[in-house]
């Protein structure tokens, strides 16, 4: 006989032993039956194995571990996705006379979660190719299924608004992508993505903060290859040019192109307009425009201990 301990109403109920409550209980899987060690009082009858279904043998961990069956719960399809999936058939049996399957999943699955199971499916291929980490993913199937369900954007393709929503969760998450990053690794044209990011962020009621040069200064330095020391003079020029208001109306990608070209070329470490641009999606022109409004103070926007190999004076002046 089992009794419970006295508590809050709410609170579930603990299986004990009635003469023994602080013993730890011994739980007999093959039986599912739980023991009390002091006395082998069975307290409890109805355990259930939360065990592998069948032994899993040290050679096969390697490719595949069969210890459950299905797939985890996805709680943003309706019914928690707990459907049947029917593979294809091969046999003669899987098929009718007339050569058409007799199973297929279309019964199974309505068409709002077939059109939401193939975009997250185009999002996870869109952010694994652009290493983005599972938080990020996450926020993006949250964000196209608000969408999804409103039906505000109607009449725009999912593969658009999939798009959107991956930039917008960059942004929110803190690591923002620019829309040119995003249209690489989809089908979608820049123009269409900005149109879907914008009636997103009305629809959803939503903000995002404003990106600085800071946001991408690493990443762009860290795929050109430039040192610690490159890096940090680049990102102080930035911000003392967008202190001393050097650079209105330009974007911060391009100022932080502009600041990583001058940086680079005051050290040892020199990369060109079209390598810079290349990494960081802006034009050649666009680098040197940023560049020609912060070089006449030069001067005042490396940081003091930044160690010259060519000095300021000798930069090119474009």
């Amino acid at each position: 006989m089992a009794s419970t301990s006295r508590g809050d109403a709410l609170a579930l109920p603990r299986v004990q032993c009635p003469n023994h409550p602080d013993a730890i209980l011994v739980e007999d899987y093959r039986a599912g039956d739980m023991i009390c060690p002091e006395c082998g009082l069975v307290v409890g009858d109805r355990v259930i194995d939360v065990g592998s279904e069948w032994r899993t043998f040290s050679n096969e961990k390697a490719l595949k571990d069969p210890s459950r069956v299905g797939d985890a719960q996805n709680p943003l399809l309706n019914g928690g996705d707990l459907t049947t999936m029917i593979s294809k058939g091969t046999g003669s049996a899987s098929f009718d006379e007339f050569g058409n399957s007799k199973y297929q999943n279309r019964r199974t699955m309505s068409s709002s979660d077939r059109a939401m199971l193939n975009a997250f499916k185009e999002i996870t291929t869109m952010a694994d190719r652009i290493n983005l980490p599972r938080n990020i993913i996450d926020r993006t199937n949250n964000l196209f299924k608000q969408v999804y369900e409103q039906k505000s954007l109607k009449g725009r393709a999912n593969d658009a608004i999939a798009s959107a929503c991956l930039y917008i969760a960059c942004r929110q998450e803190g690591v923002p992508r620019t829309f040119k990053e995003i249209c690489a690794v989809s089908r979608i044209s820049k123009k269409e993505i900005g149109r879907c990011f914008k009636l997103i962020l009305k629809a959803l009621e939503t903000s995002v903060d404003l990106i600085t040069t800071g946001d991408f200064m690493s990443r762009f330095c860290s795929n050109l290859g430039l040192p610690k020391q490159v890096q940090m003079a680049a990102t102080y020029i930035a911000r003392k040019a967008v202190e001393l208001d050097l650079v209105p109306g330009r974007s911060p990608i391009s100022v932080a192109a502009a600041a990583i070209y001058m940086a680079s070329q005051a050290s040892a470490e020199k990369k060109t307009q079209k390598e810079i641009g290349d990494i960081a999606g802006v034009a050649d022109v666009t680098i040197r425009q940023s560049y020609r409004l912060i070089y006449p103070r030069a001067a005042e926007l490396f940081p003091t201990d930044f160690k010259f190999d060519t000095p300021v004076d000798k930069l090119p002046q474009l």
